[in-house]
């Protein structure tokens, strides 16, 4: 049904999960009571216990966040990344409740979402916007495929007894090339995902740069590479040896035979809502359990 109210959030939720569920109740309920309107996915709302005054919407397009004002999101990191298709597109700040294992896109946790609730309710939250990539895949000189990603854009190996050749380019020059298990192109953003996994740096989100790192490279020069946000990246495959994969974010994949070839570089950016001044420094202590026990604090 529709709603008539002054203000409308979207809420997407990983309704796979009981604690999503039990989540999701709680924030409706919270929102619906303070004047607020919701919607949500018709498939979702089939799996949540509702009230019959929550909007719902059948496809899950950009327009559908048409006239709301935040996306809140409550799941894991698939989740999160899942949400950030909706907020990339529509423009509409999205806010991450962590109910994974680490939730670097989160903002709040479970134990926080009365608190939430609250700040969504007064407006007291901010928005900084995180960078992305735009993904074009060609061959031949013939674009084949466009993408995007948050994190990371990632070429990887599909034949297990077989390494990829690549070339590796930065700005339309050629910087190296090695056998290896695939590339990452990362964002400040995904430098702690499966950039950080495959040995590269953590970038804080509000450097402005991009990150291109090496997995399982056999070469002496194939270091993890930081370049300027304006950077062009890419990657080509050479033709002598087995297809290769693309996948953005995790989520999206495309087949990279031989002699193709992928670029990246800076695109629209995705809004995050935040609740907090917390510093990256400590969510990364927090996020990874780093030991920090001793540390006496600045000097004076």
């Amino acid at each position: 049904m529709t709603q008539n109210r002054a203000r409308t959030v979207f809420l997407l939720a990983h309704t796979g999960r009981a604690a999503a569920i039990r989540s999701a109740e709680l924030v409706v309920k919270g929102l619906l009571r303070s004047g607020l309107g919701v919607r949500v996915l018709e498939e979702e709302a089939r799996d949540l216990p509702l009230p019959d005054d929550v909007e719902t919407v059948k496809e899950a397009t950009p327009q559908c966040l048409d006239d709301c004002e935040l996306l809140i999101v409550l799941g894991g990191d698939g989740t999160l990344l899942r949400g950030a298709e909706f907020a990339r597109a529509s423009g509409v700040p999205m806010l991450g409740v962590n109910l994974g294992s680490v939730g670097f896109l989160a903002e709040a946790e479970r134990d926080d979402l009365e608190k939430v609730v609250d700040r969504v309710v007064s407006r007291a939250y901010e928005v900084e916007e995180r960078m992305t990539v735009d993904v074009v895949v060609h061959r031949n000189g013939d674009i084949v495929h466009t993408d995007w990603a948050l994190n990371e854009a990632a070429v990887q190996k599909v034949s297990a007894e077989r390494m990829l050749e690549v070339v590796l380019e930065i700005d339309g020059r050629p910087v190296t090339g090695f056998g290896c298990d695939g590339i990452v192109c990362a964002t400040p953003t995904g430098s702690t995902a499966y950039a950080f996994s495959a040995g590269g740096p953590v970038v804080w989100p509000e450097v402005e740069a991009l990150l291109m790192v090496p997995i399982s490279a056999h070469a002496l020069f194939a270091k993890p590479l930081v370049t300027s946000p304006n950077s062009v990246l890419a990657v080509e495959v050479l033709p002598h040896v087995p297809p290769g994969v693309l996948w953005c974010d995790g989520r999206r994949t495309v087949e990279l035979p031989r002699g193709r070839g992928w670029r990246c570089g800076g695109a629209v950016p995705v809004r995050l809502a935040r609740l907090h001044h917390a510093s990256f420094t400590d969510r990364l202590v927090a996020k990874f359990a780093l030991p920090v026990s001793g540390w006496r604090g600045a000097p004076q």
